[in-house]
């Protein structure tokens, strides 16, 4: 599906819509995680990976969607999530393959998209997703992600 085939201001919006009608944030991120997966054809893996407070450094897989992952925890600095969190910075990887700290939840996964969650200045965690499609993460996605990261970040 092309992107002018997906409306990003709605997904937005209901992503907003959520926010405000969920009863906690564990089933707002949950909605958010369903919500993104059923709308963008593309978005094959979607969720959350949270800062462990008891465990410095680390990150917590949080609620998803999708195929179950073996990687629960992840280091700050390992793999693209640990790295987005360790920098603090969106990562866009079309061609998963290519880079050497890629940590494989699946071999079907060929590009990722990871968005960190920031209030303030703390890192509170990171969307994750995943793609069976190889070269699809645009600025779009980016855009979309982050804009949903900063509405996250008020619920913490």
């Amino acid at each position: 599906m092309a992107d002018k085939e997906i409306s990003w201001d709605s997904l937005l919006e209901k992503t907003k819509t959520i926010l405000n009608e969920a009863a906690d944030r564990e089933e707002a991120m949950q909605h958010i995680c369903a919500l993104l997966h059923r709308e963008v054809p593309h978005y094959d893996w979607v969720g959350f990976y949270m800062v462990d407070p008891l465990a410095e450094g680390q990150l917590v897989l949080g609620p998803y969607v999708g195929e179950p992952t073996e990687h629960i925890r992840i280091p700050f600095g390992t793999g693209i999530c640990g790295q987005a969190a360790e920098t603090r910075k969106t990562f866009i990887i079309n061609d998963v393959k290519a880079e050497s700290n890629y940590l494989a939840c699946s071999p079907e996964v060929e590009s990722e998209i990871v968005v960190p969650i920031i209030k303030g200045k703390e890192l509170i965690g990171e969307i994750d997703i995943d793609s069976e499609t190889k070269g699809v993460m645009t600025d779009r996605d980016r855009k979309l992600l982050e804009a949903i990261a900063g509405e996250l970040a008020e619920l913490f």
